[in-house]
């Protein structure tokens, strides 16, 4: 374990690469004592920084959904980051590659809370009867540390959260069996993944169940309009400056941006 002086240095120090661009050693490293407690603490020392210079948190993403990961991250659950207002995008969105260090691309499905849901004991059918729209995502994953990483790593590092981009057609939960969303990623013209939303633990809902869970264990909630990314269901893309991205979700309809 750290001292709370430790953690707040190690939240300085993802703060530093955010500004500076500049890839920082792995925390691990730094801190070879650092838990899993201690990085979700470092993350919320992080945020309460980003807070007071004036982002707003809008709601929550969900990482390391699929077994694959999880076992190459040597853990045996999902880890969860913030999502800040100043890192949310629409679709047809010019984006700047300069503002991230090593972006990759993830397609997914975002929740839009129509209620607050608090746990313990929250399962599959409180998410989708708490949700008021269900909708096609991206999320834009970054790190802000030096690989290989650690889980502490990025959990610290906000489970690499870099940005959302929105877009689609936005649906309620019990118009489509959400299990069976499918989609496909093209960079500059070329389909570079495809995936099912239920790849997302079996269902893109049963990650935010979890969330709701461990969320209660440290007093906190979702919130009514807060938006949650439940997890990639593809391989992450590696992106650049110039590069066109086109996410097709065939009936929810289509996410395009660029980068410059």
């Amino acid at each position: 374990m750290l001292t709370e002086d430790e953690r707040r240095r190690a939240a300085e120090e993802i703060l530093r690469a955010e500004r500076e661009r500049v890839p920082i050693q792995q925390l691990s490293r730094t801190f070879p004592n650092m838990e899993i407690e201690d990085a979700y603490r470092v993350q919320d020392l992080w945020a309460e920084a980003r807070i007071a210079k004036g982002a707003r948190v809008i709601g929550h993403k969900i990482g390391l959904t699929s077994r694959a990961m999880q076992m190459a991250s040597k853990i045996t659950e999902p880890d969860y980051g913030r999502i800040l207002d100043d890192a949310m995008y629409n679709d047809g969105a010019q984006i700047r590659a300069d503002l991230f260090l090593k972006p990759r691309l993830e397609v997914e499905l975002a929740f839009i809370m129509g209620e607050d849901l608090e746990g313990p004991g929250i399962r599959t059918y409180d998410v989708l009867r708490a949700t008021e729209f269900v909708l096609p995502a991206l999320e834009i994953i970054d790190y802000r540390t030096e690989v290989p990483r650690a889980i502490v790593d990025t959990i610290a590092d906000n489970a690499a959260f870099g940005a959302i981009v929105v877009g689609g057609r936005t649906i309620r939960p019990m118009d489509i069996d959400v299990r069976w969303v499918g989609a496909t990623l093209s960079k500059n013209g070329i389909i570079e993944e495809s995936g099912v939303s239920a790849a997302v633990m079996g269902h893109p809902a049963a990650g935010i169940a979890w969330l709701v869970n461990k969320l209660h264990a440290v007093g906190a909630r979702l919130k009514r309009g807060q938006i949650v990314l439940g997890g990639s269901f593809t391989r992450p893309v590696d992106i650049a400056k110039g590069d066109v991205i086109h996410a097709d979700y065939g009936p929810l309809g289509a996410i395009g941006v660029s980068f410059i």
